[in-house]
């Protein structure tokens, strides 16, 4: 009995280390890839922004006139219409190095300040279209947040609180259409999104 016991501790520890250094292979390999790629990418030339998709922010189609004395609304307002002099650009999903070797290194201060003006953007959109419902104005919170989608937002709220808008009016196809943008995203975010939209609307 001891016998067994030690040979099948003896098997487990085996097991265990050959794990680990297996794992500190794909580990190490990992690592000696990205440190490659990212050489690689200090390397490449600046290239022409020219071709990116530009947001442009449709502020005159936003129901600027609603709840324009709450001090929430006014401060959204405000960072839009700054935002409307800057250059926005939906990079999420996209990492430095990835953006480094696609433009050159020398564009990677514009392009982390083009989605960082992007972060800002779908993050006041959301806090402006919650405001909104708050309030009762579901139907002029739909604009803002239909309009973030479509840019390829992945702030996970957006969708829940817009499926919940559409589902609550019945409108099946929006919901789908929805899941569809979602799947779509290159953000980590995609997969939660999915998930949830599977779980509350199974059957759409």
């Amino acid at each position: 009995m001891n016998f067994a016991l030690i040979a099948s501790t003896l098997i487990i520890v085996i097991l265990i280390a050959h794990n680990v250094k297996r794992q500190k292979k794909s580990s190490e390999k990992a690592e000696a890839e990205f440190w490659a790629r990212e050489r690689m990418a200090n390397s490449v030339r600046r290239k022409s922004l020219d071709g990116l998709d530009y947001i442009t922010i449709p502020l005159e189609s936003f129901p600027t006139h609603i709840l324009r004395e709450n001090s929430t609304v006014a401060e959204c307002i405000e960072t839009l219409e700054a935002l409307t002099a800057q250059k926005i650009v939906n990079l999420t999903g996209y990492t430095n190095t990835d953006l480094k070797l696609e433009y050159g290194a020398a564009n990677i201060t514009a392009l982390s300040e083009y989605d960082q003006n992007y972060t800002v953007l779908v993050r006041t959109l959301q806090k402006w279209a919650d405001t909104l419902i708050e309030a009762g104005y579901p139907e002029e919170a739909r604009v803002l947040m239909e309009f973030a989608v479509d840019t390829g937002t992945d702030v996970s709220h957006t969708y829940y609180r817009l499926a919940e808008y559409y589902a609550a009016r019945g409108e099946e196809d929006q919901i789908r259409r929805l899941k569809g943008l979602a799947g779509s995203l290159r953000g980590s975010g995609r997969d939660i999104i999915l998930k949830h939209l599977g779980r509350e609307y199974p059957r759409i």
